[in-house]
This record gives C-alpha cells, structure tokens and sequence, in this order.
C-alpha cells in the first residue's frame, strides 16, 4: 500500500441531473458498482481514479487514515450536498484480517444517484489531468442467465458437525456465541450480466442495502454504521426465523421469536458489542431496551436500532474499524470466536460478512455487513466461479438441525436471484 504523501491528489464536482429511472443500465453489466435502497441509491460508472487494496493486518485502520489523508487534499465543488454527493469511495472489505482476500476502496470516475426524489452526477479525476465532461449512455441488459450450484467445503451434514464442535467450545467455556457459517460454489457465463442479479435482489427484497462493489453483490439486510453529519447509527439483527405461510402463523413465529431464551441472548450478545464499540467514540448513545421484530419477504429478525453523537470528529471508516467485527456474524467474546471460526470453518469467508458500502469527503457514509451475497471471481475463459454463504450464530441451546434449516433460509435470495 502506498504511503499517503504519495496518494495523487483528487477532484470531484457534483451537479444536479434529473433523476435516472433505471441507473443500473449506466454501470458495467460485467463488474457494477451499485449501492441501493428502497430506489434511492448511486452507481459507479467508468474507469477507477483510483483503487487501494489492502491485505494485511490493521487493514482497517490502514483505509481509514489513507481515505482521510485523500480527503483533506481532494477539491470537491459539490452543488448538491446530499448524502453520496461529492468525493465518495465505495468498499468491500475482507471479514478477516487473515484472509487472502484484499480489503478494497475504489473511486470511480463518474457515480450517477439519486436521493430524497433529487438526481446528480459526480465527476472525478486526478488534479493533474482534467475531468472528463459528458453523460455517461445506458446499455441495455443482456440475456437472462443462471449459475449452477452445489455443495462447498461444508456439506449440510458437515455443518451439522461444525456447529455441534461450537457447541462443544461454548459448553467447555471457551466463549458465549460463534457464528458459523456454510458455503454452496458453483459457475456462471463469464459473459453473465450481473446487473440482472443486482435488479432481481433490489426488486425483491427492496428494504435491504443492494450492493455490488468488486465482485461481491448481495442484498444485506443488516446496516453495521452510518453516520452522517455527526450522528452515527445501527442497526442489529440477531435472531432469525422463516416467515410462516399466513398471516396467522407469522404472528406465532414472532411471538416465539421475542420470547425464546436462545434467540434472546443471541440478540443481547450482538448490541452488547455494538454499544462496547461505540461508546469510546460517542458523547451520547442509546438503544432501546427490548428488540422489535424485522419483517422481510423470506424470513423475521430481532432488531434493535442504535443511535448516538460522535464525540470525536470520526469518520464512518472509524467506526468500521470500531465495529467490525460485531458479535452479529463473529459472536462473543470477539477474539475467541474468530478462533473458534478458524478453527472450525474449512474455507476464508472473503468479503462475506465484511463491511461493504462507501464513505465520502466529509467523513460521512453507509456501511452493511455483506450478508445474503455471492462473491462471483474472474473468467477462466467460459465461465466464471461464484461462492456463497450463510450463517447463524450459535449459543448454548443451539439445536444442529435448527441451524442448518436457517441457513437454508438465508441462502434463499441470492441462491433465488442465481436461479
């Protein structure tokens, strides 16, 4: 990585643009950059200005301070000032600071968005070379495709064993909660055109983050951080069960779900952690004291919402690095989980897991944790690798047969969307 003096200096300009009806149509149906919600969202168009790969420990910490030195010699001419205006960098970064996977922020040279019912489009180049000017022209989508899947390193019946050698750890008192989790690989056309996933994830889960960002795409439906004009806020999701086939068998899966000792410590871990993370960082922070229940199209969720001020100038890349990883999809206490998940799980999760979202000039953003994703690799010449994962997240009361069905249930948008 290198050293900040030598990071080239950076331009943006932001001007208003009448909102795009299908912005997914200008970013690149073989690699998109995409980040979305509920219609409102920016892609990623062009060439990159600039990208950082990082793939050692602290990588983290190591963004943050190279995104902080980039912003403080960047100049931004932003005439919109919304949320994803201006100088912004997107991420995905890699679960584990062990992984082979790089953590990596790119900026694009031109990001199209839309937000609160107002367009735009950023321009960005280097300060030494002038910005481009033009509209960047849709493509229209390609042919309609599908992957083929199977089993990865950890079959059902692997999983089952995993997640009764975590119940082991938890029983012999090494820790309190682990996630594990299971893949499922497979292939697609290397000719796919990706934003066809990216559009059948936004469309049918609408109130989760859609995201593609280097070769991972997913719809996450849970928020790890964002924070926006000195206010920092999450949302934790601990807890899963499938949504009942009526109204009326709903109504008694989240009855139970609010009230079975398992999931509720389960839930209690993961703000545990997020409130330790953020309140060195914070002059006020709060959460409510009982968790509600998320409805999503394929399974509920308990939630808590947190909200707080930051105390100290920080950055959304700050709080990442404080946050990650939440005991959410590592599990409590930290240190011994990852360990446990080491040990336990035969493959590198990746970028499953990790933060994804992106950060702008003014310290501000939105970051996931890069769940219900598939991480699609480079084409072999026909065809190109694709892997998946799901998790739960494993405590004393934990029943094998109970996790693996919730996998099962996890891995149903993107293993939909592939299909």
């Amino acid at each position: 990585m290198p050293a900040p003096l030598s990071l080239p200096r950076l331009a943006a300009i932001t001007r208003s643009l009448d909102p795009v009806d299908d912005p997914l149509l200008l970013t690149s149906p073989g690699d998109p950059l995409v980040w979305s919600r509920r219609g409102e969202g920016m892609v990623g168009i062009g060439p990159d200005v600039l990208r950082i790969e990082v793939g050692e420990d602290g990588r983290l910490e190591a963004l943050a301070d190279v995104w902080r030195a980039i912003s403080a010699s960047a100049e931004v001419d932003d005439a919109v000032r919304l949320p994803g205006t201006g100088l912004v960098g997107f991420g995905a970064f890699a679960f584990d600071d062990a992984s082979a996977s790089p953590s990596t922020l790119v900026v694009p040279s031109t990001i199209v968005g839309r937000r609160a019912g107002r367009g735009w489009i950023t321009r960005i180049g280097r300060l030494d070379a002038p910005i481009a000017p033009g509209s960047p022209l849709p493509t229209a989508y390609g042919p309609h495709w599908s992957a083929t899947l199977g089993p990865g390193a950890l079959d059902p019946e692997a999983h089952i064993r995993a997640v009764t050698r975590a119940l082991d750890a938890i029983d012999a008192g090494e820790l309190e909660k682990v996630v594990v989790a299971r893949d499922i690989t497979g292939t697609l056309p290397s000719d796919a055109d990706l934003r066809r996933l990216v559009r059948a994830l936004a469309e049918g889960y609408p109130d989760t983050w859609a995201y593609a960002v280097d070769g991972i795409v997913g719809a996450s439906p849970e928020t790890l951080v964002t924070v926006s004009g000195g206010t920092v806020t999450a949302r934790v999701l601990a807890g899963t069960r499938p949504r009942g086939a009526d109204a009326d068998e709903d109504t008694a899966i989240t009855a139970e779900l609010a009230t079975t000792a398992k999931d509720l410590d389960e839930h209690r871990y993961a703000v545990q952690s997020v409130l330790a993370a953020l309140r060195p960082h914070t002059s006020t922070l709060a959460a409510a004291e009982q968790p509600f229940t998320l409805k999503l199209p394929n399974v509920w969720h308990l939630a808590t919402d947190v909200e707080g001020t930051l105390a100290n100038g920080g950055s959304a890349l700050d709080m990442v690095r404080a946050l990650h990883p939440t005991a959410a999809v590592a599990g409590t206490p930290t240190p011994a989980a990852i360990d446990a998940i080491r040990r336990i799980e035969p493959f590198d999760r990746g970028r499953y897991a990790g933060p994804v979202g992106w950060i702008d000039d003014r310290g501000d953003g939105e970051w996931a944790i890069a769940l219900r994703c598939a991480q699609i690799g480079p084409s072999d010449g026909e065809r190109r690798a694709i892997t998946a994962h799901a998790g739960g997240g494993i405590v004393a009361g934990s029943r094998p047969d109970a996790e693996l069905l919730e996998t099962r249930v996890k891995f149903r948008p993107i293993v939909d969307a592939l299909a």
